[in-house]
């Protein structure tokens, strides 16, 4: 088990390269989890009919919000990939190539035509497309929350975790902006007809950040470090990370994906199965539950720092576990509020949520970092990461509607998130418990 000392960069606190290599992490994971998002938006508003047409509305929702959580299938395929090859190659290159794939795939979302124009294939290749964005985000994370940590100075490596980390509010709230803005702009007709189109374009600038990262960032100087061991050791004997993991490490993924899936699948909830469920079962206005979901992921770009900061202080664990403990607590007070039909209360539940969401956000990348050493460390926290994402997020939304027409009501959402939660718990528990056996 590797130590956070064992994380230590040699670089200097004032080095430009780490200013650099901060901001350039942010930036990737801001335009990837933004790209990520517009087709949950999407999903939410507009896809189920345009592409998956039937005589219910619930049921196109439903293929909609299927579609959605198959580009958290693929994560793990990405995770791997990415894993494999960034713990042998390095953490640039597969960071890089995931902004490309975002990228392509995102722009293809916006210029595919739907069921109408197409038949079949529309939803066939809009199920490929949002493929190809799970396994780019599944990439994508590992290298940035790397590229980050593993240039953080002593005792920061939490706060610049969380910097990666703030991608995704910020793309939450460059989503639904962009969102409001078509929408505010073009008519219900026309914002049908191509104004949704319009946010996906935005995949165009990742393809720019993807260069700018190719030529003017440097590899991080814990893998490159790591490097040479891994050289000597490849002369002698075929290395697979993902091998490695597997046999000797499993347990620490499982836990890692257990205490995080109560945290993405509420995330996904509020931002996406809460946007479906105001607008069609509550009839609260579009426009007006984008803006309540916009200022409420504004707060996470104070908050998720703020965590990571005092993480870096008091532990991680202890900060992670205070917001699933929020979470498990908050899950019926939210839905009830929400269910009021109030704007205001609608406010006020997600914006608690936000904050249990973001003191567990806040310190997770430093902590999943940690949890492996620089040879298997891609693979390892990726794989954690997106299992989590996979059981958690991607299945949210859909599990939502599902519960919502077998029961009728919205506590039995609130019942699946208190589930989740203690999941996160147990898991949390025995990661503390592991971690001070090592320090006996």
């Amino acid at each position: 088990m590797d130590t956070a000392a064992q994380l230590t960069t040699t670089a200097s606190a004032a080095d430009p390269r780490r200013r650099r290599v901060a901001t350039a992490a942010a930036l990737a994971s801001a335009v990837e989890w933004y790209d990520y998002f517009v087709f949950g938006i999407a999903a939410a508003l507009v896809l189920g009919d345009l592409y998956f047409p039937s005589g219910s509305s619930s049921a196109g929702v439903l293929a909609a919000f299927a579609t959605f959580a198959v580009g958290f299938l693929a994560r793990p395929v990405g995770g791997v990939i990415a894993g494999q090859l960034g713990d042998k190659h390095g953490r640039k290159p597969m960071l890089v190539l995931a902004l490309v794939l975002m990228g392509i795939a995102t722009v293809g979302i916006g210029l595919l035509p739907t069921y109408e124009t197409i038949g079949i294939a529309a939803p066939l290749l809009l199920v490929l497309l949002r493929v190809l964005q799970g396994i780019a985000v599944g990439a994508q994370w590992g290298g940035a929350m790397l590229m980050a940590t593993e240039y953080a100075p002593e005792g920061k490596r939490g706060l610049y975790g969380s910097l990666v980390q703030l991608g995704v509010p910020i793309g939450v709230v460059s989503a639904n902006t962009v969102f409001l803005v078509a929408g505010a702009t073009t008519s219900d007709a026309t914002f049908a007809a191509w104004g949704w189109r319009v946010p996906f374009f935005v995949g165009f600038l990742v393809l720019g950040l993807a260069w700018y990262i190719h030529t003017k960032v440097e590899e991080t100087p814990a893998f490159r470090e790591a490097e040479q061991a891994l050289a000597a050791q490849e002369k002698s004997e075929a290395r697979s990370p993902l091998r490695t993991i597997l046999k000797s490490h499993l347990g620490t993924v499982l836990l890692a994906g257990g205490s995080f899936a109560v945290n993405t699948a509420t995330f996904y909830i509020i931002i996406t199965g809460v946007l479906d469920y105001a607008t069609r079962e509550l009839d609260m206005k579009r426009s007006a539950v984008l803006t309540v979901s916009l200022c409420v992921s504004l707060t996470q770009l104070v908050l998720i720092p703020a965590a990571a900061a005092l993480s870096d202080r008091i532990g991680r664990l202890r900060i992670y576990a205070a917001g699933a403990v929020g979470l498990l607590v908050w899950a019926i007070p939210m839905f009830l509020l929400i269910d009021t039909k109030s704007l205001l209360w609608l406010g006020v539940g997600t914006f608690v949520t936000s904050c249990f969401l973001s003191i567990m956000y806040g310190p997770q990348a430093a902590l999943f970092a940690e949890l492996f050493t620089a040879e298997m460390r891609y693979t390892g926290a990726s794989l954690g990461y997106q299992i989590a994402a996979v059981f958690g997020g991607g299945l949210a939304p859909f599990v939502m509607v599902l519960l919502l027409e077998a029961t009728g009501t919205s506590m039995a959402v609130s019942a699946y998130i208190i589930g989740l939660a203690v999941v996160a718990l147990v898991s949390i528990k025995i990661l503390a418990s592991r971690a001070a056996a090592r320090e006996n």
